[in-house]
């Protein structure tokens, strides 16, 4: 993979691109190749190559390396890779700016009279730049001051380019659909979340359970996995960045300049909902031997999540399994097979930093990339959201954005790259199962207890044994006849 400046007779002698995207990305995969810093740059904006992967350089420089001339255009892993991260030091609206000011400077573009051969391939060089920008990052066109730049550069360029107005239409378009399903998935978000805020509020008592709605746990998982692909494939890949972004309020910061991770947010909420949801169905019932039946159902689904590649539904059910108020039913968990559930539990490990999960990651990676195309069910994968987050974190604090002279640290740029560049592979899969609106309503809107109401309801499956639970359960009851 070449980051230095490409000539059309090397792009003559380049084979197909056979890796994927993440491949791409992953420089161990790639042959050495020579260094070559580009010569043309001043002295305090050089760019710093080693073996010929881009490793530093300042701001300028990288700006600079991003926008296309008549004879250059930039690799697009880098475009992802610096698009990505670069919004840790200047926001979209700001960098779209930037580069359309370098291409006026560099391309003579104030001129009343500029004609196409004198520009030679820089027009469609730009918009193929500008089509990249708003397939990977879309969510970035929702500031109005994105879209009202793109149209100005886009309208500069088709004054000399009318042959290029198709592909402009084609950006537009593309951009209109994706922030259309966005508000569409956003808006049914709220229409969900308001339907169960509304019967939690009402404080009805369960008259069924999901054993009722779904008594297949092949078929609950499946349902689950069609809830986690949904909200999976809204995460825009640049929330991940912006979540560690520290913006300051100031008076700059004036239109929609917040932290942009709604989405992110979603999928964490909808994990820690999934979790309550099965505790609360564990301690709705009175009978220990319908508790008993539901922990067993629960533990058949989650074995069946494991087969799908659903990892966070998966750790969502042992969490819920793993809460204190369904851990402390000690009467229900000596019926309960426990070999089936210490399995699941072993899966999930956190011991070695989930070793034992993580080398489950990979056999479901290995498979997914050996999948035959007709194959969706091979192609799923849903990690465990929260680690997936929580490693990005740690390379976040692990690795400085700065060199100490100043340059951005571009090999960090390449590692989150890296990362995000799989969750947008696992964003892709379909899912192949038939859906159950009833339900998937049912996972979303059905009531989930409290802390309070929860710790009451596993009291009344078990009375408390222990002096600090049984004045737990005092100060419960207390509170709750007030």
């Amino acid at each position: 993979m070449h980051f230095h400046y490409v000539t059309d007779n090397y792009l003559k002698t380049v084979s197909p691109q056979m890796l994927s995207f993440s491949q791409m990305l992953d420089h161990s995969q790639t042959g050495n190749n020579n260094n070559n810093t580009c010569s043309h740059y001043s002295k305090d904006q050089a760019l710093i190559f080693a073996d010929g992967i881009l490793m530093a350089g300042s701001m300028e420089a990288l700006i600079q390396h991003l926008v296309p001339t008549d004879e250059y255009n930039p690799d697009k892993t880098y475009v992802f890779a610096f698009l990505l991260s670069s919004r840790l030091f200047i926001r979209p609206h700001d960098l779209i700016s930037e580069v359309c000011q370098v291409c006026i400077l560099q391309q003579n573009l104030s001129e009343d009279e500029l004609r196409k051969e004198k520009l030679g391939k820089f027009g469609p060089n730009i918009i193929q730049l500008l089509s990249e920008w708003a397939d990977m990052f879309p969510y970035d066109f929702r500031d109005e001051r994105m879209m009202k730049k793109l149209k100005e550069i886009t309208q500069r360029i088709l004054a000399i380019y009318p042959e290029l107005r198709p592909d402009v239409t084609n950006i537009t378009h593309s951009l209109v659909k994706k922030l259309n399903e966005l508000q569409n998935y956003e808006e049914e978000l709220a229409r969900w979340n308001s339907e169960a805020t509304l019967r939690s509020n009402t404080q009805e008592v369960p008259t069924t359970d999901i054993m009722e709605v779904c008594p297949s746990p092949l078929e609950l998982a499946q349902q689950l996995t069609h809830i986690e692909l949904d909200r999976l494939s809204h995460i825009g890949p640049e929330e991940f960045v912006q979540a560690f972004s520290k913006e300051a309020n100031t008076k700059e910061t004036t239109y929609n300049d917040m932290k942009k991770t709604s989405n992110l947010e979603a999928y964490v909420h909808w994990f820690n909902r999934l979790s309550y949801f099965v505790t609360t169905e564990i301690c709705s019932h009175l009978k220990k031997k319908n508790r008993v039946r539901i922990i067993e159902y629960f533990v058949d689904v989650a074995k069946e999540c494991i087969n799908m590649g659903n990892f966070n539904s998966l750790m969502a059910i042992i969490a819920g399994m793993n809460m204190t108020w369904v851990s402390r039913l000690k009467k229900t968990w000596s019926k309960v097979n426990r070999a089936k559930f210490e399995i699941l539990e072993h899966q999930m490990d956190p011991t070695s930093n989930f070793g034992i999960y993580r080398s489950c990651l990979k056999a479901a990676m290995w498979r997914s990339e050996g999948a035959e195309a007709g194959s969706k069910e091979e192609k799923i994968i849903i990690p465990f959201f929260s680690l997936f987050v929580k490693d990005l974190y740690f390379l976040n604090e692990g690795c400085s954005n700065k060199l100490p002279n100043g340059d951005i640290n571009f090999e960090k740029f390449w590692q989150l790259a890296k990362q995000i560049s799989d969750f947008i592979t696992w964003q892709q899969a379909e899912c192949p199962f038939p859906k159950n609106d009833k339900v998937i309503s049912y996972l979303l809107t059905s009531p989930v207890f409290s802390e309070s109401t929860l710790a009451l309801a596993s009291f009344e499956c078990e009375a408390p044994e222990k002096s600090f639970e049984k004045e737990k359960h005092k100060q419960l009851k207390a509170s709750a006849s007030v």
